[in-house]
């Protein structure tokens, strides 16, 4: 490791203490939350039991699924380990709220990749929403990143949309994520032009992020990925949908069958797992944003450009680093696998990701196959040669997994 990392280091950790310590504000006060809802809807051992076959009266499934209501603010939810990734979760919502003839308005500009087979961006034939006969209108970002208000309230008028979109992470997109506040504005905005329109959060990699989420100010549905933030580390696989009741229904029709619904779906003895990690998801949600921070102010001592910067307020935890050319942005990539707890040995290579469409590179040395909430840095390879890191389920693991990414960098530079 070169000499000057640990004086960088000690550096950049001062300069983002302040911003720390609010991180664990939040996490004091998400915790609470978290204790209040277990406390009020008497969680138990007994909660903790799985079920098999069918899945048939699960009381711990029930519980879960009335405590992620509580906790997000919503009428009701739906918790289920059948959810394979955020990507299927934010479908079903998107089914739930549309139907053939409607129209659906991203506010976001274009979705995140994975979603653009579900819309019917391409891939024809294979049951998307405009197979569907759904259509589909892409209000782009205002100049500086911002959703355009004036373009959405114009594209929103029209009594065809049925269903509007909004991605609060920045995604693979240089802009910024959105606060609560500025859901609650478009939520405002979407309501006052076209109130029949149901309005769907891609809520991935936002929860906990602050003390509210997009269901408490107004948004119809949010969905989003238990390996991501609300598993806390602890979760297997899974996903959730949450908000208006009749909404939630339609989409756990979605997800099983129709006349099923959530009636059925084991949960294979993953409830502990699933309660637990929901439990300490807000503590590690603020070590993420601890190693976000860290990792922002010690790569902009490196030269690099980081979005957000290092103490700017975050409504995700996704840190996004600037390297501009190919080969420094696979060093830092190959660094930070090398820093992980699992398979550290392997060196990431770009590859063509279903999903997506250019190779992306994942460096995801993680105890759960492909877990954001664990260190991991990904990167479509295209310019600017944009890099995402997320996660850390410590601290401490993610400071050292960022200071061996960043050892690869000087390496190459010395």
């Amino acid at each position: 490791m070169s000499e000057r990392l640990p004086t960088l280091a000690a550096q950049a950790e001062a300069e983002v203490s302040a911003c720390f310590a609010a991180f664990a504000r939040t996490a004091h006060e998400n915790t609470r939350r978290v204790l209040a809802a277990l406390a009020a809807h008497r969680v138990s051992d007994g909660h903790f039991g799985g079920t098999t076959g069918y899945g048939y009266d699960d009381a711990g499934r029930a519980v879960l699924d009335a405590v992620y209501a509580d906790l997000l603010g919503a009428e009701d939810a739906l918790v289920r380990i059948q959810f394979v990734s955020g990507t299927h979760a934010i479908a079903c919502a998107l089914f739930a709220a549309l139907r053939p003839g409607d129209v659906l308005v991203s506010a976001t500009g274009l979705p995140y990749d994975t979603l653009h087979g579900v819309i019917g961006l391409h891939g024809a034939g294979m049951g998307s929403l405009r197979d569907y006969g759904i259509g589909f209108r892409s209000v782009a970002l205002a100049p500086d990143g911002t959703p355009d208000r004036d373009a959405l309230r114009q594209s929103v008028r029209d009594p065809a949309v049925r269903a509007v979109l909004i991605q609060r992470s920045r995604g693979y997109e240089a802009r910024r994520a959105l606060s609560i506040a500025d859901i609650e504005a478009l939520v405002r905005l979407v309501k006052a032009e076209n109130p029949a329109a149901a309005v769907v959060v891609d809520n991935c990699y936002g929860e906990f992020i602050e003390t509210r989420e997009p269901c408490a100010v107004g948004a119809d549905l949010a969905a989003g990925s238990l390996i991501k933030n609300p598993g806390g580390g602890l979760a297997l696989t899974g996903g959730y949908v949450a908000g208006r009741r009749d909404l939630v229904e339609r989409a756990a029709a979605r997800l099983t069958a129709p006349g099923i619904g959530r009636a059925c779906g084991a949960t294979l003895g993953q409830n502990r797992a699933l309660f637990q990690g929901l439990f300490q998801a807000p503590h590690v949600v603020s070590q993420a944003l601890m190693t976000a921070a860290f990792c922002a102010a010690l790569l902009e001592k490196l030269g690099c450009e980081a979005d957000p910067k290092p103490c700017a307020p975050r409504g995700d935890i996704i840190q996004m680093i600037r390297f501009g050319a190919p080969e420094p942005l696979l060093r830092f990539c190959r660094g930070i696998q090398a820093g992980a707890p699992v398979d550290s040995f392997a060196v990431p290579e770009p590859w063509a990701m279903p999903g997506y469409d250019c190779p992306v590179v994942m460096a995801a040395g993680t105890f759960v196959q492909g877990a954001s909430l664990e260190l991991s840095c990904d990167a479509p390879m295209r310019p600017p040669f944009d890099a995402y890191l997320q996660g850390g389920l410590t601290y401490e693991a993610g400071r050292a997994g960022v200071l061996t990414a960043a050892a690869a960098l000087l390496e190459e530079t010395t």
